[in-house]
């Protein structure tokens, strides 16, 4: 099963993620994970993406497909894998179809959370208030700004996998449980 989980920032995807992969027993791979590992060890791409981040832009669609092309080449994906994070813009999903062609694949599903911007704009807000959980990118300003990012680069993403036939959305607003039981539905 390869999955891609799609939704604005804010939408949850993390935390769904981690139970999709618990269930279905594939790897999950984070780009926000990877750049963060990055950031942390202050590599100098690390640096690069932190630059980024933090005025709320995007990594290169060349940068972020490198990556994801070496992880989903490595033995453990074999068997699938959950994209999180990526593709987010419509190039990185032509790039991300490229890649699996090569290798006789496809992307079996793509589910797209669903959640309006004021309620991603609170939880955004929330966490970055909670502190313990916060990221560099949570401000109210940025967080808008990427919510603006989102709806410019990557919502047409889910039209791309619409035309594929693999697009399924879900509502991401409700307890975790309730979604998770919403997206455990579309994957099964």
């Amino acid at each position: 099963m390869r999955v891609v989980l799609l939704g604005p920032p804010g939408a949850g995807k993390g935390t769904q993620a981690e139970l999709i992969v618990a269930k279905f027993g594939i790897p999950h791979i984070s780009t926000g994970d990877i750049f963060r590992q990055h950031v942390a060890n202050q590599t100098p791409l690390g640096k690069k993406v932190k630059a980024i981040l933090d005025s709320g832009g995007l990594v290169s669609d060349e940068v972020v497909m490198e990556l994801v092309a070496d992880r989903i080449n490595q033995e453990d994906c074999a068997g699938g894998f959950l994209l999180d994070g990526v593709p987010r813009t419509t190039k990185q999903a032509e790039i991300l179809r490229s890649v699996l062609s090569e290798k006789g694949q496809t992307i079996s599903r793509v589910v797209k959370i669903s959640v309006a911007e004021d309620v991603l704009l609170e939880r955004i807000r929330g966490r970055s208030a909670e502190g313990e959980d916060s990221r560099s990118d949570d401000s109210a300003e940025v967080a808008s700004h990427r919510y603006q990012v989102y709806v410019e680069q990557t919502a047409p993403v889910a039209e791309f996998y619409q035309e594929e036939g693999t697009l399924s959305e879900v509502d991401g607003v409700g307890s975790v449980d309730e979604v998770f039981h919403r997206i455990s539905t579309v994957l099964q």
